[in-house]
């Protein structure tokens, strides 16, 4: 869901991982260079609500659900001074982030949201139903993911542990090893090892996890019931659903960052600017003004 830099053999103090580039189920995230955020698309819940916002190294976009009733999202920001802010949906308290501390990365899921800790902890606040938010004894941790009903997270060494939801097998995760980052979406995780290859485990009816045969990769992002990965050259690969054409990346040059939502991806460009593809109905896709460079008046 969001796109990130990490480097899973350092201690989460010395990742830092910054997302500057999010999608959620209807919404885009941009974090500028001078710290503000912009963002588009549906606002129902106050998801866009990102203006007042200062000093943001990180932003992460909730829920990459497809339902129509889980229309609503929330968006996360986190500061430089290691501490979280929240915007929009916050029914199950998914926004209930402003007494986290030592924060180092942030991630966003449907109605939960989850936070690294500069000591390896990992902290949690949204729903629970599925167990998504059982990561108190969690340790050693540099990398962190939010699906919709299941957390998955990176260990110091490599290998990767996730909770909650395991319908269609999201959270196997325990025999990953030399991983560096990862990702998850609906009903499936993603995760990137160390030589540049990809692993997926979990749905694969639209194809999702069909990453196999990728190479040379330096980063990846699940959206709903879709994978994109970011090759070293800066081109983007796609696979799983493809009705919005939300995998229609193959033309984009130039990349280095990636975010996929429910039915729409983000690329960002080495000048700033940003492309997407996918579902417009809600103007998610309204990026083409976006820099992460603000335009002096």
């Amino acid at each position: 869901m969001t796109a990130y830099d990490q480097v899973a053999t350092r201690t989460a103090e010395e990742v830092h991982v910054r997302t500057v580039l999010a999608a959620g189920n209807r919404h885009s995230v941009l974090r500028r260079e001078d710290g503000t955020v912009i963002a588009t698309g549906n606002n129902q819940a106050g998801e866009c609500d990102v203006l007042p916002w200062s000093d943001v190294i990180a932003v992460a976009a909730g829920s990459v659900h497809t339902a129509r009733n889980t229309g609503k999202s929330h968006t996360v920001g986190l500061r430089a001074d290691g501490t979280a802010l929240a915007t929009g949906w916050s029914d199950a308290g998914q926004t209930a982030v402003t007494q986290w501390r030592e924060i180092t990365a942030i991630a966003a899921g449907w109605r939960t949201t989850v936070g690294l800790r500069a000591d390896g902890s990992v902290v949690a606040t949204g729903r629970t139903a599925e167990g998504q938010c059982d990561v108190q004894l969690w340790s050693g941790i540099v990398a962190i993911a939010c699906g919709d009903w299941h957390t998955v997270a990176v260990r110091r060494d490599g290998t990767a542990l996730a909770t909650g939801n395991n319908q269609r097998g999201q959270t196997d995760v325990a025999r990953w090893t030399h991983v560096s980052g990862v990702s998850a979406g609906y009903l499936h995780t993603v995760g990137l090892h160390e030589d540049g290859t990809v692993v997926a485990v979990g749905d694969d009816s639209r194809g999702q996890c069909e990453v196999s045969s990728w190479r040379s990769i330096t980063s990846v992002a699940a959206g709903s019931v879709h994978t994109l990965a970011l090759s070293q050259t800066g081109r983007v690969f796609g696979t799983g659903d493809n009705q919005f054409g939300q995998c229609d990346v193959q033309s984009w040059t130039g990349i280095t960052a990636i975010a996929a939502g429910a039915r729409h991806s983000l690329g960002l460009r080495a000048d700033g600017t940003v492309v997407a593809a996918g579902d417009h109905t809600e103007q998610q896709c309204n990026v083409n003004a976006w820099a992460t460079r603000p335009q002096m008046n």
